[in-house]
């Protein structure tokens, strides 16, 4: 079932869910093989904590490896990736349903390499689920920034 304020944020936006059996999709390769797509097209979505205290939701290609040198230079400090319970306390979902949508107080960072896609799937809110969308769609829904992690 997708968290309500996801549902209202889809909703809102007319974005499509797809959802599946319950754990079907918490990585971007088991998703990309549920949705039949490449793992690049699973929107992956990735939680940082800066050495001041801040997060960062770095949304990006299943198949891509974020550089933290990158980050770094991209939001001026050092950042550490958080782990599940860091996670769900800051965001509301549980590793392998993180999703870009309905969140508050976190920065977001979309991959231009998103955008290299018709379509995109984040997860919406749990690790059964997926939505259709561009990267486009995503930078106005989520007020996240398109950023290129490149070295």
């Amino acid at each position: 079932m997708v968290p309500e304020k996801v549902r209202k944020v889809i909703d809102a936006h007319g974005l499509e869910v797809l959802e599946y059996e319950p754990g079907s999709t918490p990585t971007a390769e088991m998703a990309a093989r549920r949705l039949g797509v490449e793992v690049a097209r699973i929107a992956k979505s990735l939680l940082f904590k800066s050495k001041a205290g801040t997060f960062v939701l770095v949304v990006c290609p299943g198949d891509k490896r974020i550089p933290s040198g990158v980050l770094k230079r991209l939001i001026g400090s050092k950042v550490s990736m958080t782990d599940a319970d860091e996670t769900e306390r800051v965001t509301g979902f549980r590793p392998g349903g993180v999703c870009p949508f309905g969140l508050k107080g976190i920065e977001i960072l979309l991959d231009q390499d998103l955008g290299l896609y018709e379509t995109v799937f984040p997860a919406a809110g749990n690790d059964a689920t997926g939505v259709r969308t561009t990267l486009a769609q995503l930078a106005q829904v989520t007020g996240g920034r398109i950023v290129a992690f490149k070295d």
